[in-house]
């Protein structure tokens, strides 16, 4: 049976209770390292790439503003745990990269993450968390195709 716009506004009402959920349980994971989660969130995006991004290629990725990651990585590089590389196809969109204290950082916030989310996979077969995971990748492809 196909799903109808009820059932899938229930899901949503589900996913922004989750992702307030998520975000403050976050912010207990890593605020004894002086991180939020928009700040680990960052910070993360830079540690996982191979190559150096902007502020805007970064916004784009975490489906947020490029004002709100703005401002997350002026107070990153502030802090010392991330800084601005040149950029030499755009001298206005610096690079960011991780300094020596931003890897420190995440390398001890990827550890909390590990011991937490291991707390939270209990009970969850893996095909759950494989279906769950389609499910959403689906429905982001449909909004994406919507707007």
């Amino acid at each position: 049976m196909k799903a109808s716009s009820e059932d899938i506004g229930h899901l949503v009402l589900e996913v922004f209770r989750l992702n307030g959920r998520l975000l403050a349980a976050g912010d207990s994971v890593v605020g004894k390292l002086g991180l939020t989660s928009a700040r680990w969130q960052i910070l993360g995006a830079v540690m996982r790439h191979d190559r150096l991004h902007t502020v805007s290629e970064l916004a784009r990725e975490a489906g947020v503003t490029r004002q709100a990651v703005q401002r997350v990585t002026n107070a990153l590089v502030q802090e010392g745990l991330l800084s601005k590389v040149e950029n030499s196809k755009d001298k206005r969109a610096p690079l960011l990269d991780a300094t020596a204290l931003g890897r420190e950082i995440y390398d001890k916030a990827d550890k909390a993450r590990r011991e937490w989310l291991a707390g939270v996979a209990e009970g969850l077969s893996v095909e759950e968390v494989s279906q769950s995971i389609r499910l959403l990748l689906r429905i982001q492809r449909s909004l994406e195709l919507s707007l």
